[in-house]
Protein backbone atom coordinates (compact mmCIF):
# COMPACT_ATOMS: atom_id res chain seq x y z
CA UNK A 1 0.00 0.00 0.00
CA UNK A 2 1.06 3.62 -0.54
CA UNK A 3 2.82 5.01 2.58
CA UNK A 4 2.81 1.55 4.14
CA UNK A 5 5.09 2.47 7.06
CA UNK A 6 2.98 5.52 7.97
CA UNK A 7 -0.20 3.49 7.63
CA UNK A 8 1.10 0.75 9.95
CA UNK A 9 2.13 3.32 12.55
CA UNK A 10 -1.25 5.07 12.47
CA UNK A 11 -3.13 1.77 12.60
CA UNK A 12 -1.04 0.95 15.66
CA UNK A 13 -2.40 4.14 17.27
CA UNK A 14 -5.97 3.01 16.60
CA UNK A 15 -5.23 -0.43 18.03
CA UNK A 16 -3.83 1.21 21.17
CA UNK A 17 -7.12 3.09 21.55
CA UNK A 18 -9.11 -0.13 21.06
CA UNK A 19 -7.07 -1.96 23.71
CA UNK A 20 -7.33 0.84 26.29
CA UNK A 21 -9.70 0.19 29.17
CA UNK A 22 -10.75 3.85 29.27
CA UNK A 23 -10.00 7.01 27.33
CA UNK A 24 -8.20 8.99 30.03
CA UNK A 25 -5.43 11.59 30.09
CA UNK A 26 -2.71 8.93 30.12
CA UNK A 27 -4.08 7.17 27.02
CA UNK A 28 -4.60 10.48 25.24
CA UNK A 29 -0.98 11.49 25.95
CA UNK A 30 0.26 8.17 24.52
CA UNK A 31 -1.96 8.52 21.45
CA UNK A 32 -0.77 12.08 20.75
CA UNK A 33 2.86 11.03 21.14
CA UNK A 34 2.39 8.04 18.81
CA UNK A 35 0.67 10.20 16.17
CA UNK A 36 3.52 12.70 16.31
CA UNK A 37 6.09 9.95 15.92
CA UNK A 38 4.20 8.38 13.00
CA UNK A 39 3.77 11.64 11.09
CA UNK A 40 7.35 12.82 11.65
CA UNK A 41 8.69 9.45 10.49
CA UNK A 42 6.47 9.89 7.43
CA UNK A 43 8.28 13.20 6.72
CA UNK A 44 5.30 15.40 7.56
CA UNK A 45 6.32 18.95 8.51
CA UNK A 46 7.13 19.37 12.22
CA UNK A 47 4.89 22.41 12.76
CA UNK A 48 2.04 20.79 10.83
CA UNK A 49 2.40 17.70 13.01
CA UNK A 50 2.40 19.70 16.25
CA UNK A 51 -0.64 21.73 15.17
CA UNK A 52 -2.53 18.56 14.23
CA UNK A 53 -1.85 16.79 17.52
CA UNK A 54 -2.77 19.93 19.48
CA UNK A 55 -6.14 19.92 17.71
CA UNK A 56 -6.60 16.21 18.46
CA UNK A 57 -5.90 16.77 22.17
CA UNK A 58 -8.13 19.86 22.35
CA UNK A 59 -11.07 18.24 20.57
CA UNK A 60 -10.76 15.03 22.61
CA UNK A 61 -10.94 16.96 25.89
CA UNK A 62 -13.40 19.73 24.97
CA UNK A 63 -15.87 18.16 22.53
CA UNK A 64 -18.55 15.69 23.52
CA UNK A 65 -19.16 12.57 21.44
CA UNK A 66 -22.49 12.33 19.58
CA UNK A 67 -25.30 10.44 21.25
CA UNK A 68 -24.70 6.71 21.07
CA UNK A 69 -20.98 7.00 20.23
CA UNK A 70 -18.32 5.76 22.64
CA UNK A 71 -15.33 7.87 23.64
CA UNK A 72 -13.06 5.43 21.79
CA UNK A 73 -15.02 5.73 18.54
CA UNK A 74 -15.13 9.50 18.92
CA UNK A 75 -11.36 9.71 19.39
CA UNK A 76 -10.80 7.57 16.28
CA UNK A 77 -13.13 9.89 14.36
CA UNK A 78 -11.20 12.97 15.51
CA UNK A 79 -7.89 11.43 14.37
CA UNK A 80 -9.44 10.51 11.02
CA UNK A 81 -10.82 14.03 10.47
CA UNK A 82 -7.60 15.81 11.45
CA UNK A 83 -5.37 13.67 9.22
CA UNK A 84 -7.91 14.07 6.45
CA UNK A 85 -7.77 17.84 6.96
CA UNK A 86 -4.04 18.20 6.16
CA UNK A 87 -4.40 16.52 2.76
CA UNK A 88 -6.46 19.20 1.05
CA UNK A 89 -9.89 19.11 -0.54
CA UNK A 90 -11.43 16.50 -2.82
CA UNK A 91 -10.73 17.69 -6.35
CA UNK A 92 -13.14 16.21 -8.96
CA UNK A 93 -11.79 15.02 -12.30
CA UNK A 94 -14.22 14.41 -15.16
CA UNK A 95 -13.33 11.51 -17.42
CA UNK A 96 -14.28 13.03 -20.76
CA UNK A 97 -12.41 14.32 -23.85
CA UNK A 98 -10.35 17.30 -22.72
CA UNK A 99 -7.00 18.99 -23.31
CA UNK A 100 -4.39 18.29 -20.63
CA UNK A 101 -0.97 19.92 -20.31
CA UNK A 102 1.70 18.16 -18.25
CA UNK A 103 4.51 20.24 -16.77
CA UNK A 104 7.40 19.47 -14.45
CA UNK A 105 11.12 19.40 -13.90
CA UNK A 106 13.51 16.94 -15.52
CA UNK A 107 13.38 13.38 -14.15
CA UNK A 108 10.02 13.65 -12.37
CA UNK A 109 8.30 11.02 -14.52
CA UNK A 110 6.24 13.21 -16.90
CA UNK A 111 6.48 10.98 -19.95
CA UNK A 112 5.50 7.79 -18.14
CA UNK A 113 2.75 9.67 -16.32
CA UNK A 114 1.36 10.91 -19.65
CA UNK A 115 0.89 7.28 -20.72
CA UNK A 116 -0.55 6.32 -17.33
CA UNK A 117 -3.07 9.14 -17.53
CA UNK A 118 -3.96 8.11 -21.08
CA UNK A 119 -4.51 4.53 -19.88
CA UNK A 120 -6.69 5.80 -17.01
CA UNK A 121 -8.91 7.66 -19.48
CA UNK A 122 -9.01 4.71 -21.87
CA UNK A 123 -10.39 2.48 -19.11
CA UNK A 124 -13.21 5.01 -18.75
CA UNK A 125 -14.02 4.70 -22.46
CA UNK A 126 -12.22 7.85 -23.65
CA UNK A 127 -10.05 7.79 -26.77
CA UNK A 128 -6.71 9.53 -26.17
CA UNK A 129 -4.01 11.22 -28.24
CA UNK A 130 -0.51 11.72 -26.79
CA UNK A 131 1.50 14.70 -28.07
CA UNK A 132 5.29 14.79 -27.62
CA UNK A 133 6.33 18.45 -27.29
CA UNK A 134 9.73 17.96 -25.64
CA UNK A 135 11.96 19.49 -28.30
CA UNK A 136 15.07 19.26 -26.12
CA UNK A 137 15.19 15.50 -25.50
CA UNK A 138 14.64 13.17 -28.49
CA UNK A 139 14.68 10.14 -26.16
CA UNK A 140 11.52 11.45 -24.48
CA UNK A 141 9.76 11.56 -27.86
CA UNK A 142 10.81 7.98 -28.63
CA UNK A 143 9.70 6.83 -25.18
CA UNK A 144 6.27 8.42 -25.50
CA UNK A 145 5.80 6.95 -28.98
CA UNK A 146 6.60 3.47 -27.65
CA UNK A 147 4.22 3.89 -24.73
CA UNK A 148 1.45 5.17 -27.02
CA UNK A 149 1.88 2.11 -29.21
CA UNK A 150 1.79 -0.15 -26.15
CA UNK A 151 -1.56 1.16 -24.90
CA UNK A 152 -3.09 1.79 -28.32
CA UNK A 153 -3.27 5.59 -28.05
CA UNK A 154 -2.90 8.04 -30.95
CA UNK A 155 0.50 9.76 -31.15
CA UNK A 156 1.61 13.10 -32.61
CA UNK A 157 4.95 14.92 -32.89
CA UNK A 158 7.24 16.61 -35.39
CA UNK A 159 10.89 15.78 -34.82
CA UNK A 160 12.05 18.46 -37.26
CA UNK A 161 10.15 21.29 -35.55
CA UNK A 162 12.13 23.34 -32.99
CA UNK A 163 9.20 25.23 -31.48
CA UNK A 164 7.08 23.20 -29.05
CA UNK A 165 3.98 25.36 -29.48
CA UNK A 166 4.01 24.70 -33.26
CA UNK A 167 4.08 20.94 -32.63
CA UNK A 168 1.03 21.35 -30.41
CA UNK A 169 -0.77 23.51 -33.02
CA UNK A 170 -0.12 20.93 -35.75
CA UNK A 171 -1.36 18.13 -33.49
CA UNK A 172 -4.56 19.98 -32.60
CA UNK A 173 -5.31 20.42 -36.29
CA UNK A 174 -5.29 16.62 -36.67
CA UNK A 175 -6.95 15.50 -33.44
CA UNK A 176 -10.78 15.18 -33.57
CA UNK A 177 -12.73 17.01 -30.85
CA UNK A 178 -14.00 13.75 -29.31
CA UNK A 179 -10.43 12.65 -28.47
CA UNK A 180 -8.68 13.64 -25.22
CA UNK A 181 -5.32 15.34 -25.81
CA UNK A 182 -2.39 14.95 -23.39
CA UNK A 183 0.69 17.08 -24.09
CA UNK A 184 4.06 16.02 -22.66
CA UNK A 185 6.45 18.99 -22.31
CA UNK A 186 10.15 19.48 -21.66
CA UNK A 187 11.65 19.70 -18.19
CA UNK A 188 14.63 21.48 -16.69
CA UNK A 189 16.78 20.96 -13.64
CA UNK A 190 15.11 24.06 -12.22
CA UNK A 191 12.19 26.39 -12.86
CA UNK A 192 13.97 28.93 -15.07
CA UNK A 193 12.55 31.79 -17.24
CA UNK A 194 13.07 29.81 -20.47
CA UNK A 195 10.97 26.91 -19.21
CA UNK A 196 8.22 29.24 -17.97
CA UNK A 197 8.12 31.09 -21.29
CA UNK A 198 7.87 27.83 -23.27
CA UNK A 199 5.09 26.48 -21.04
CA UNK A 200 3.13 29.72 -21.39
CA UNK A 201 3.40 29.61 -25.20
CA UNK A 202 2.21 26.00 -25.27
CA UNK A 203 -0.63 26.81 -22.88
CA UNK A 204 -1.78 29.69 -25.08
CA UNK A 205 -1.96 27.44 -28.15
CA UNK A 206 -3.44 24.42 -26.37
CA UNK A 207 -5.99 26.28 -24.21
CA UNK A 208 -6.06 23.31 -21.82
CA UNK A 209 -8.84 22.49 -19.39
CA UNK A 210 -6.22 20.96 -17.10
CA UNK A 211 -2.61 21.96 -16.32
CA UNK A 212 -1.04 19.20 -14.21
CA UNK A 213 2.34 19.40 -12.52
CA UNK A 214 4.12 16.04 -12.25
CA UNK A 215 6.17 15.80 -9.05
CA UNK A 216 8.37 13.05 -7.66
CA UNK A 217 7.18 12.15 -4.14
CA UNK A 218 10.77 11.43 -3.07
CA UNK A 219 11.21 15.22 -2.96
CA UNK A 220 9.33 15.12 0.32
CA UNK A 221 8.49 18.48 1.85
CA UNK A 222 10.39 20.36 -0.90
CA UNK A 223 7.58 19.30 -3.28
CA UNK A 224 5.41 21.99 -1.72
CA UNK A 225 7.54 25.04 -2.70
CA UNK A 226 8.04 23.54 -6.18
CA UNK A 227 4.27 23.16 -6.64
CA UNK A 228 3.71 26.70 -5.41
CA UNK A 229 6.32 28.11 -7.83
CA UNK A 230 4.78 26.33 -10.84
CA UNK A 231 1.31 27.35 -9.69
CA UNK A 232 2.29 31.02 -9.67
CA UNK A 233 4.10 30.71 -13.03
CA UNK A 234 1.58 28.86 -15.20
CA UNK A 235 -1.59 28.44 -13.13
CA UNK A 236 -1.90 24.77 -12.17
CA UNK A 237 -5.24 23.01 -11.91
CA UNK A 238 -3.71 20.00 -10.16
CA UNK A 239 -0.67 17.94 -9.18
CA UNK A 240 0.24 14.33 -9.93
CA UNK A 241 2.61 12.79 -7.37
CA UNK A 242 4.73 9.95 -8.77
CA UNK A 243 6.74 7.18 -7.04
CA UNK A 244 4.42 7.11 -4.05
CA UNK A 245 4.82 3.34 -3.73
CA UNK A 246 8.41 3.29 -2.49
CA UNK A 247 8.87 6.72 -0.95
CA UNK A 248 9.44 7.20 2.77
CA UNK A 249 8.94 10.92 2.08
CA UNK A 250 5.48 10.48 0.56
CA UNK A 251 3.73 11.87 3.63
CA UNK A 252 5.84 15.01 3.43
CA UNK A 253 5.13 15.44 -0.29
CA UNK A 254 1.38 14.91 0.16
CA UNK A 255 0.96 17.34 3.05
CA UNK A 256 3.34 19.95 1.61
CA UNK A 257 1.69 20.01 -1.83
CA UNK A 258 -1.77 20.19 -0.26
CA UNK A 259 -0.61 23.19 1.80
CA UNK A 260 0.71 24.93 -1.36
CA UNK A 261 -2.80 25.47 -2.67
CA UNK A 262 -2.36 23.22 -5.74
CA UNK A 263 -4.80 20.28 -5.39
CA UNK A 264 -3.45 16.73 -5.72
CA UNK A 265 -5.42 14.87 -8.39
CA UNK A 266 -3.53 11.61 -9.01
CA UNK A 267 -0.94 9.37 -7.34
CA UNK A 268 1.52 7.19 -9.22
CA UNK A 269 1.61 4.00 -7.13
CA UNK A 270 3.92 1.73 -9.13
CA UNK A 271 5.92 1.20 -12.29
CA UNK A 272 3.15 -0.33 -14.40
CA UNK A 273 0.96 1.80 -16.66
CA UNK A 274 -2.15 0.71 -14.74
CA UNK A 275 -0.79 2.07 -11.45
CA UNK A 276 -2.20 5.57 -11.40
CA UNK A 277 -4.86 6.28 -8.77
CA UNK A 278 -7.26 9.15 -8.28
CA UNK A 279 -6.34 10.96 -5.10
CA UNK A 280 -9.42 11.47 -2.98
CA UNK A 281 -8.38 12.37 0.58
CA UNK A 282 -11.41 10.77 2.20
CA UNK A 283 -10.78 7.38 0.60
CA UNK A 284 -7.02 7.70 0.99
CA UNK A 285 -7.16 8.27 4.76
CA UNK A 286 -9.69 5.43 5.16
CA UNK A 287 -7.21 3.02 3.58
CA UNK A 288 -4.29 4.52 5.49
CA UNK A 289 -6.06 3.87 8.81
CA UNK A 290 -7.19 0.38 7.79
CA UNK A 291 -10.85 1.35 7.40
CA UNK A 292 -10.98 0.10 3.82
CA UNK A 293 -12.07 1.66 0.54
CA UNK A 294 -14.91 -0.41 -0.84
CA UNK A 295 -15.83 2.21 -3.45
CA UNK A 296 -12.43 2.01 -5.17
CA UNK A 297 -12.60 -1.79 -4.99
CA UNK A 298 -15.95 -1.71 -6.80
CA UNK A 299 -14.59 0.72 -9.39
CA UNK A 300 -11.69 -1.62 -10.11
CA UNK A 301 -14.16 -4.45 -10.60
CA UNK A 302 -16.06 -2.30 -13.09
CA UNK A 303 -12.83 -1.84 -15.07
CA UNK A 304 -12.19 -5.58 -15.50
CA UNK A 305 -11.65 -6.51 -19.13
CA UNK A 306 -14.17 -9.35 -18.85
CA UNK A 307 -16.52 -8.26 -16.08
CA UNK A 308 -19.41 -10.35 -17.45
CA UNK A 309 -17.37 -13.55 -17.21
CA UNK A 310 -16.32 -12.65 -13.64
CA UNK A 311 -19.97 -12.13 -12.65
CA UNK A 312 -20.94 -15.43 -14.27
CA UNK A 313 -18.15 -17.21 -12.36
CA UNK A 314 -19.45 -15.74 -9.09
CA UNK A 315 -23.00 -16.91 -9.87
CA UNK A 316 -21.74 -20.39 -10.70
CA UNK A 317 -19.84 -20.51 -7.41
CA UNK A 318 -23.01 -19.69 -5.49
CA UNK A 319 -25.18 -22.06 -7.51
CA UNK A 320 -22.91 -25.10 -7.11
CA UNK A 321 -21.91 -25.19 -10.80
CA UNK A 322 -18.40 -23.88 -10.16
CA UNK A 323 -15.78 -25.27 -12.58
CA UNK A 324 -12.03 -24.89 -13.03
CA UNK A 325 -12.84 -22.53 -15.90
CA UNK A 326 -14.71 -20.30 -13.44
CA UNK A 327 -11.76 -20.51 -11.08
CA UNK A 328 -9.45 -19.37 -13.86
CA UNK A 329 -11.76 -16.41 -14.61
CA UNK A 330 -11.73 -15.38 -10.95
CA UNK A 331 -7.93 -15.60 -10.73
CA UNK A 332 -7.59 -13.51 -13.89
CA UNK A 333 -9.94 -10.89 -12.44
CA UNK A 334 -8.01 -10.81 -9.16
CA UNK A 335 -4.76 -10.36 -11.07
CA UNK A 336 -6.20 -7.41 -13.01
CA UNK A 337 -7.25 -5.65 -9.80
CA UNK A 338 -3.63 -5.23 -8.67
CA UNK A 339 -1.23 -6.65 -6.08
CA UNK A 340 -2.80 -8.44 -3.09
CA UNK A 341 -1.49 -5.82 -0.67
CA UNK A 342 -3.38 -3.04 -2.51
CA UNK A 343 -6.59 -5.05 -2.84
CA UNK A 344 -6.53 -6.06 0.84
CA UNK A 345 -5.98 -2.45 1.92
CA UNK A 346 -9.36 -1.57 0.37
CA UNK A 347 -11.29 -4.18 2.35
CA UNK A 348 -12.55 -2.95 5.75
CA UNK A 349 -10.92 -4.79 8.69
CA UNK A 350 -8.47 -6.65 6.44
CA UNK A 351 -6.55 -3.40 6.08
CA UNK A 352 -5.59 -3.72 9.76
CA UNK A 353 -4.91 -7.46 9.66
CA UNK A 354 -1.41 -8.53 10.56
CA UNK A 355 -0.54 -10.25 7.29
CA UNK A 356 3.16 -10.80 6.82
CA UNK A 357 4.68 -9.32 3.64
CA UNK A 358 6.28 -12.69 2.89
CA UNK A 359 2.85 -14.33 3.03
CA UNK A 360 1.47 -11.75 0.61
CA UNK A 361 4.39 -12.26 -1.77
CA UNK A 362 3.96 -16.04 -1.64
CA UNK A 363 0.21 -15.68 -2.29
CA UNK A 364 0.98 -13.47 -5.29
CA UNK A 365 3.45 -16.03 -6.65
CA UNK A 366 0.98 -18.87 -6.06
CA UNK A 367 -1.66 -16.94 -8.00
CA UNK A 368 0.70 -16.78 -10.98
CA UNK A 369 1.51 -20.50 -10.67
CA UNK A 370 -2.17 -21.43 -10.50
CA UNK A 371 -2.97 -19.34 -13.57
CA UNK A 372 -0.16 -21.08 -15.50
CA UNK A 373 -1.51 -24.48 -14.45
CA UNK A 374 -5.08 -23.63 -15.47
CA UNK A 375 -3.84 -22.32 -18.83
CA UNK A 376 -2.25 -25.73 -19.45
CA UNK A 377 -5.55 -27.62 -19.07
CA UNK A 378 -7.77 -28.73 -21.94
CA UNK A 379 -11.31 -27.30 -22.34
CA UNK A 380 -12.70 -30.64 -21.14
CA UNK A 381 -10.59 -30.58 -18.00
CA UNK A 382 -11.60 -27.03 -17.20
CA UNK A 383 -15.26 -28.06 -17.37
CA UNK A 384 -14.88 -31.36 -15.45
CA UNK A 385 -12.14 -31.64 -12.83
CA UNK A 386 -12.98 -35.34 -12.33
CA UNK A 387 -11.13 -36.08 -15.58
CA UNK A 388 -7.81 -35.03 -14.08
CA UNK A 389 -6.08 -38.19 -12.83
CA UNK A 390 -2.38 -38.98 -12.28
CA UNK A 391 -1.35 -39.08 -15.96
CA UNK A 392 -3.07 -35.80 -16.74
CA UNK A 393 -1.62 -34.17 -13.61
CA UNK A 394 1.91 -34.92 -14.88
CA UNK A 395 1.07 -33.61 -18.35
CA UNK A 396 -0.41 -30.38 -16.94
CA UNK A 397 2.64 -29.95 -14.69
CA UNK A 398 5.02 -30.29 -17.63
CA UNK A 399 2.98 -27.88 -19.75
CA UNK A 400 2.88 -25.22 -17.03
CA UNK A 401 6.47 -25.61 -15.84
CA UNK A 402 5.28 -26.57 -12.33
CA UNK A 403 5.64 -29.62 -10.11
CA UNK A 404 2.83 -32.23 -10.00
CA UNK A 405 2.36 -31.43 -6.31
CA UNK A 406 1.46 -27.84 -7.24
CA UNK A 407 -1.24 -29.16 -9.62
CA UNK A 408 -2.63 -31.33 -6.81
CA UNK A 409 -2.60 -28.31 -4.47
CA UNK A 410 -4.65 -26.32 -6.99
CA UNK A 411 -7.17 -29.16 -7.33
CA UNK A 412 -7.50 -29.39 -3.54
CA UNK A 413 -8.01 -25.64 -3.36
CA UNK A 414 -10.67 -25.84 -6.07
CA UNK A 415 -12.50 -28.65 -4.30
CA UNK A 416 -12.37 -26.85 -0.95
CA UNK A 417 -13.77 -23.67 -2.54
CA UNK A 418 -16.55 -25.59 -4.27
CA UNK A 419 -17.53 -27.45 -1.08
CA UNK A 420 -17.42 -24.29 1.02
CA UNK A 421 -19.74 -22.50 -1.41
CA UNK A 422 -22.07 -25.52 -1.47
CA UNK A 423 -22.20 -25.48 2.33
CA UNK A 424 -23.07 -21.80 2.34
CA UNK A 425 -25.93 -22.09 -0.11
CA UNK A 426 -27.41 -25.00 1.84
CA UNK A 427 -28.38 -22.45 4.47
CA UNK A 428 -31.99 -21.54 3.67
CA UNK A 429 -31.83 -17.93 4.77
CA UNK A 430 -28.67 -17.34 2.74
CA UNK A 431 -30.26 -19.09 -0.23
CA UNK A 432 -33.14 -16.63 -0.20
CA UNK A 433 -30.73 -13.67 0.01
CA UNK A 434 -28.69 -14.98 -2.90
CA UNK A 435 -31.76 -15.68 -5.00
CA UNK A 436 -32.83 -12.04 -4.49
CA UNK A 437 -29.33 -10.86 -5.36
CA UNK A 438 -29.27 -12.81 -8.60
CA UNK A 439 -32.91 -12.06 -9.48
CA UNK A 440 -33.53 -10.49 -12.83
CA UNK A 441 -32.05 -12.86 -15.38
CA UNK A 442 -29.88 -15.13 -13.22
CA UNK A 443 -31.01 -18.74 -12.74
CA UNK A 444 -32.50 -19.69 -9.41
CA UNK A 445 -30.32 -21.72 -7.06
CA UNK A 446 -30.84 -25.47 -7.41
CA UNK A 447 -32.51 -27.54 -4.72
Amino acid sequence: MVLDALGKSLRGVLQRIARGSTVDEALLAEVVRDIQRALLQGDVNVQLTLDLTKRVRRRATEEKPPAGASLRDFLVRIIYEEIRGILGQDRPFETKPRRILLAGLFGQGKTTTAAKLARFLQKKGVRVALVAADIHRPAAIDQLEQLARKIGADFYTDRAEKHAERIVAQALASIPPHVATIVDTAGRTGLDPELIAELRRIKEVLAPEEVFLVLDATMGQSAGPSAQAFHQAVGLTGVILTKMDGSAKGGGALSAVAASGAPIVFLGTGEHLEELERFEPTRFVSRLLGMGDVQTLLERFEELSNKQAAEEAAKNLMSGKFTLRDMRTQLESLGQMGPFSKVLSMIPMLGTAKIDDKQLDESQRRLLRFRAILDSMTPGELEDAQLIKAERIHRIARGSGQKPQEVRTLLKQYEATRKAAHGLVSNRRLRRQLEKQFAGGAPALPE
